[in-house]
């Protein structure tokens, strides 16, 4: 399955990109989930980021990050996931938008479940990501 879900903000790509860092990631955690952050490295290739859902584990590689005249991305894949995961890869674009930029967060994700277990957590993990936007708007704003 897919999830893309984009955020206009208002800061530079630049700016953007090299603000996503471990207060951002705390900052994006879903309110309603027990989630510790048990270690971020940051959002370069090779850095790692693992936390812990109550008693689940969900452990992440940055396999690559990159850099463009109208783009900054990193890419996380998971390496160690809840038991309602089997893959999962998140793509992180800022791409440059005027003054601002656009924030991209495009997933693919499978469950141990087939294609049903996939389309039953779709909405749940969608709207997960979709609550990302107002924070990216607050933690981007210019003010």
């Amino acid at each position: 399955m897919r999830i893309t879900i984009t955020t206009l903000v208002e800061q530079d790509y630049d700016t953007v990109y090299e603000r996503f860092d471990r207060d951002l990631f705390e900052a994006l955690a879903p309110p309603l989930l027990p989630l510790k952050l048990l270690r971020f490295d940051g959002s370069r290739t090779g850095d790692e980021v693992h936390i812990a859902i109550g008693p689940m584990r969900w452990d992440a590689l940055i396999t690559d990050h990159g850099r463009s005249p109208s783009e900054n991305y990193f890419v996380d894949k998971g390496t160690q996931l809840p038991f309602f995961l089997k893959t999962w890869e998140h793509h992180h674009r800022i791409l440059k938008d005027g003054t601002g930029s656009r924030i991209v967060d495009d997933i693919r994700y499978t469950t141990p479940f087939g294609r049903l277990g996939d389309a039953i957590f779709y909405p749940i993990l969608y709207m997960q990501f979709a609550a990302r936007k107002p924070v990216y708007r607050r933690y981007f704003s210019r003010s």
